[in-house]
Parts: C-alpha cells; sequence; structure tokens
C-alpha cells in the first residue's frame, strides 16, 4: 500500500521478542532493561495474523528481529508459517549469530530466505567490551562462514569510535566470503542518544585506499536502505546505511512492529498503533487491517535524527526491535 505521501509501504520489521544474550553498548544500558512480562509479548499466532493483516495491504516482506530473535523457542517454525502466508514474498532474519550455527539447517529448511548478521569488530577483546559478554567475535565469525554460499548472508558493522580500526578488516570479509558487510551509523536512539557517532560517508576514503576501485552499484540487494559499492577484488559488496547524514526517508519502504504489537510507522517517534487490544479484545481482521492502514497513513514525512531534541522516542532498541 502506499501512504499518504505516495511512498510504497512493502516491508516491516517484526520482532518477536525484547529479551537478548548480549548488552550491546549501543542498545541498552550497561544495567540492562526490565524484560516485558510474558503475557505482553504477543503469541506468534498474534504475529502471524499481524503479518496476514500486512499482507492483505500489500506488505509482502518481513525481516523478523528482537532483541535477538533466536532465544525465542519455534522460531523456524514461526518462520514457516510466515512465509507460507498468502502474499508473503521474502521472510528473513537478522541476528547476533551466536546462536545460529545449532539453529540454521532448521531455519533454511523453514524457508529463511537470506540472514544479516551484526558483527562490529574481529577483535576479540574489543567484541567483548562491546557487547558486555565473554562471547567472541570468532564465535560469529563461524556463524557468518557458516552461512556464506549457502544463503545471501550481510554482516551489520555500527559505526562506533572505538572500533574505527576494524574498518578495512571488516570489509576483508566481502574479499574472501560471498557476504556483503555493510556499516551503519549509529541511530541517536535510547542510549545512542547521546552518543558520538561516526558518519558513514568519512569511511570511503578509507575503504578506497584500499580498494582504489570501489564504485556504486545500482543493484537491489536487499529491502533496506544501504548503497552499495563494488571492486574488482571483493566477492560480495561493502554497504553503507547513513540514516542519520543522508535520510533516505522520501524512500522510506518500512513500517516496524513491537514484540508487544505495537505498530511503528517510523523508528524516530514514539507514535503509531497499539494492535494488541485489537489483537485479545475480538476484533476481526478486517478491523485489524483497517487499524493499521490508518497508522501507514499517518507515516511522518521524516525522521528528526539530526534535531536530537525533537525525539520522541526513549525506549532502547531491543524493546522497539532492531
Amino acid at each position: 500500500m502506499r501512504d499518504a505521501l505516495g511512498r510504497e509501504i512493502n516491508y516491516m520489521r517484526l520482532s518477536i521478542t525484547d529479551r537478548c544474550n548480549l548488552r550491546c553498548c549501543y542498545c541498552m544500558p550497561t544495567e540492562g532493561v526490565t524484560p516485558i512480562v510474558h503475557d505482553d509479548i504477543l503469541r506468534y499466532e498474534e504475529l502471524l495474523r499481524i503479518a496476514q493483516a500486512a499482507a492483505a495491504l500489500g506488505i509482502d516482506r518481513f525481516k523478523v528481529t528482537g532483541g535477538e530473535p533466536l532465544v525465542r523457542r519455534g522460531v523456524a517454525d514461526f518462520i514457516r508459517a510466515l512465509k507460507a502466508l498468502h502474499g508473503v514474498r521474502q521472510v528473513t532474519l537478522t541476528t547476533n549469530g551466536l546462536l545460529l550455527p545449532s539453529m540454521l539447517d532448521a531455519l533454511l529448511a523453514a524457508g529463511m530466505d537470506a540472514v544479516n548478521i551484526s558483527l562490529d569488530t574481529l577483535d576479540n577483546a574489543q567484541y567483548q567490551a562491546v557487547t558486555r559478554s565473554a562471547h567472541t567475535a570468532d564465535e560469529v565469525l563461524h556463524a557468518v562462514r557458516l552461512c556464506a554460499g549457502r544463503l545471501p548472508t550481510k554482516i551489520n558493522a555500527v559505526l562506533l569510535p572505538e572500533t574505527a580500526s576494524q574498518l578495512i578488516p571488516l570489509s576483508h570479509l566481502a574479499q574472501e566470503l560471498p557476504v556483503d558487510v555493510r556499516f551503519i551509523e549509529q541511530m541517536p536512539i535510547g542510549t545512542g542518544k547521546t552518543a558520538s557517532a561516526e558518519a558513514a560517508t568519512s569511511v570511503l576514503g578509507r575503504l578506497r585506499a584500499v580498494w582504489p576501485d570501489l564504485a556504486p552499484v545500482e543493484e537491489r540487494r536487499g529491502n533496506g536502505p544501504a548503497r552499495y559499492f563494488a571492486a574488482g577484488q571483493l566477492k560480495g559488496r561493502i554497504g553503507l546505511i547513513q540514516a542519520v547524514s543522508h535520510a533516505f526517508c522520501t524512500d522510506c519502504n518500512r513500517v516496524r512492529l513491537t514484540s508487544t504489537g505495537f505498530l511503528k510507522p517510523c523508528l524516530c517517534y514514539d507514535e503509531g498503533t497499539d494492535l494488541k487490544p485489537l489483537l485479545r479484545g475480538g476484533a476481526d481482521d478486517a478491523a485489524l487491517a483497517a487499524a493499521m492502514k490508518q497508522a501507514i497513513s499517518q507515516k511522518p514525512a521524516a525522521h528528526c535524527f539530526a534535531q536530537r531534541q525533537n525525539i520522541t522516542e526513549h525506549k532502547s532498541m531491543n524493546q522497539i526491535g532492531g
């Protein structure tokens, strides 16, 4: 469907849990956040009802997120059911990768189309500092290698001042493996609201010092806003996601659903429609679709990340959905 500004909305980021097995510094505060009580998290059947209503409106691409989605039991069965819904064209997953090796075969059998794996650094000590955990970057890299060549695989790396030295090492993975490596400007949401951030445009010169022929390519390599670059030595692509320094709002095609059923037309604002009362209050599918259509019609023209004082979303990213 199209919103009031004529943008085609065909992509939903669908959070299935707020829980995570990491405590990344840009996602949640040091002490963590109070988990949402179990009964407030949507059941899989409720998530599927929303997805079916969304598909009827023309939203045919779904990204399963968290928190960390793989900590929720039954995720492979959920992906299978989601992929089987009428009108659903693509189901992908965003994960930190730690649980992926043991679940990859089941996820592939369920029909998962692609995976995004978060990895901000290849340095194990640095990884532990960023994620506030005892896990290592080597564990995530193992998951990346298992996925590469079996399904479209992207590495997501948030641009952080403390990991600036990792730009080239991470990019070399796109030379070694058929994977895309994407560098993402830190969102000024939650703990990131007061953080200093490196603009994605500042990395291009450093990348071209290693790959002089690095050049933009006009390719659709997913449903998101990344700008992709290719070079002769690269098996994959290097991508930049510049939500802050180069807003892509005029072409935004997405909405977000939190694990509690709140439909967010824009990440920047604490505005949207709570679908859970409809789901649990006996509303039929037509009423559910009408509420979603109304929320999408009110999608803001643009975010206000450059004017942080105007951001009204104060929840952490794990509560919203990554």
